[in-house]
């Protein structure tokens, strides 16, 4: 059995497990040992799983106390990404094109939101980074349009598309400043030409 497949086997198995125990938000669910036992699956192939509940919000760790229920069985998203994220190579690109409009849509909003102190702020964390983490500088954008949902469904398919993706771009670092420059400038045009640059896309892709 194929990674995916494992993954979703036990996405599956712990909704079911949560169903037929009778759990609810708030209730402490096994250890990763007795789920490794109970599923009959490694515990590092479990461990994952958790992970990325984790990352969904619907399971807490506590250190010291173990892992709880935060509102698995009310929440569909589970259902989506067991059912359609990870199957093939379609979703990987649909995830993709998904996280790319999301980013779009926040440089719209941060437009809008944005201050130049913040914006200045990232400016100058760019001119002395040798290093520049793609997911950090999108972080950071993202928290400029204020938007809580798109930050959470950005993180997500970020999250996802990481997991999946072994050949990680790498991009320029003056692509970044010429972003960030173009958001300081209040300019839509500029700041999605250089979006679209860095992100080496059709100028066709936004359109909306």
């Amino acid at each position: 059995m194929t990674n995916t497949k494992v993954y979703l086997e036990i996405v599956k198995q712990l909704r079911d497990m949560i169903t037929v125990d009778g759990l609810k938000t708030g209730d402490k669910i096994p250890s990763e040992r007795e789920l490794s036992e109970r599923l009959n699956f490694g515990r590092s192939s479990v461990r994952e799983a958790l992970r990325a509940l984790e990352l969904l919000g619907l399971i807490e760790t506590r250190r010291g106390e173990g892992t709880y229920i935060r509102d698995f069985r009310g929440h569909q998203l589970v259902q989506l990404l067991s059912t359609f994220i990870l199957q093939d190579q379609k979703a990987k690109r649909d995830v993709l094109e998904t996280k790319y409009y999301i980013e779009m849509d926040c440089l719209r909003l941060a437009l809008q939101k944005a201050d130049n102190q913040e914006i200045n702020k990232i400016l100058n964390w760019l001119e002395r980074t040798e290093d520049i983490s793609d997911d950090q500088f999108f972080q950071s954008l993202m928290e400029l349009s204020d938007n809580h949902l798109f930050l959470r469904l950005w993180s997500i398919l970020k999250e996802y598309y990481n997991s999946l993706e072994e050949n990680h771009i790498t991009y320029m670092r003056d692509d970044y400043l010429e972003l960030v420059k173009a958001l300081a400038e209040k300019n839509l045009e500029k700041t999605l030409s250089a979006y679209r640059k860095l992100r080496n896309l059709s100028n066709s892709t936004d359109k909306y």
